[in-house]
């Protein structure tokens, strides 16, 4: 089976499914959007409309069986050629964006595919069409718990304070760094902040285990995969109310998930004062890179008509 998958920009969980699919025998050739992509920066229109005559040139490369686009904005490119049946994964600022048009693209696209995959459920409520809900997949080898001491070592964390890990650039407004300087300094217990960003991704679970809390302030979200990366390696989690992070741990103890800064500052204490790891890890069980790719490479030959259908499939606007 060969698949042409199209995506934005590659992230370090589709680069994962890629992997996935390619384990079971599924050749996947990769096609993003022309031009960079950077923190709070956009492509341009320009960048958008080369994106199409590209799509069509790998098209005429190989003998695809199958077009997956991976987020909102590129599904209409992939539903343009009629050649090949599309398979759509919505990522959720797509589906769940502030723009009233791009939510509009993204329940057009999924009515108009072969096949739609939401990875949560509050996704799943939201679109008005047939799909699945098929969860985004973890790397539990790579992230997994480590003592806290080794962590830090391997990483020269030279200290014995608390550590709150803040998970991204701090420049992008997106992120609410400010926030989260904000919610350490109020907080009424020894906390360092520390922010990591530009590291490789089989670094970050070192980050993950050398820290006491993962706090996140983003305004919204898509996923953020790092509180599931997070969960697998047991380190508590503070959040917003983004994405699927309620869902990821609301049962996960030491963890607390509020739009209320006072609510976050008593988790931060809360988590400081008990010394304690979360049980996340087993919130994730089933949640591995592997059943991600069985889930999808099912899909692909239930497209293809090769399979008969799971009870992976839900209704228009209703959660399994």
């Amino acid at each position: 089976m060969k698949v042409l998958q199209l995506v934005t920009s590659p992230r370090p969980f589709f680069d994962q499914q890629v992997s996935a699919l390619e384990a079971r025998g599924v050749d996947c050739t990769v096609c993003s959007v022309p031009g960079a992509h950077r923190g709070d920066s956009t492509r341009s229109p320009t960048d958008y409309l080369r994106f199409y005559p590209k799509i069509r040139s790998t098209l005429r490369s190989g003998e695809y069986d199958l077009v997956h686009a991976n987020y909102g904005l590129v599904a209409p490119f992939a539903l343009a050629q009629r050649t090949r049946p599309v398979v759509v994964t919505l990522w959720g600022t797509d589906l769940m964006s502030e723009q009233s048009w791009l939510r509009s693209l993204s329940q057009y696209s999924a009515r108009h595919a072969a096949a739609t995959v939401v990875p949560t459920q509050t996704m799943s409520r939201a679109l008005e069409a047939d799909h699945e809900l098929i969860p985004f997949g973890v790397d539990t080898e790579l992230f997994r718990p480590m003592p806290k001491a080794e962590a830090r070592d391997r990483i020269g964390w030279d200290t014995d304070r608390p550590i709150a890990l803040f998970p991204y650039d701090s420049s992008r407004a997106v992120k609410d760094y400010p926030r989260a300087r904000r919610l350490v300094d109020r907080a009424a217990v020894d906390l360092e902040l520390r922010t990591v960003t530009g590291v490789d991704h089989d670094k970050i679970p070192d980050y993950m285990n050398a820290s006491d809390v993962l706090l996140v302030t983003s305004k919204r979200e898509s996923g953020p995969m790092v509180v599931k990366e997070a969960a697998a390696c047991s380190l508590p989690v503070v959040s917003t109310d983004v994405g699927f992070v309620r869902e990821t741990i609301e049962h996960v103890q030491n963890c607390v998930v509020s739009d209320d800064d006072d609510a976050l500052i008593d988790g931060l204490e809360t988590v400081i004062e008990s010394d304690s790891r979360a049980n996340g890890r087993e919130t994730i069980d089933g949640l591995g890179i592997e059943a991600l790719g069985a889930d999808l490479h099912g899909l692909y030959r239930r497209v293809l008509g090769r399979d008969e259908p799971t009870s992976h499939r839900t209704e228009a606007g209703h959660g399994v």
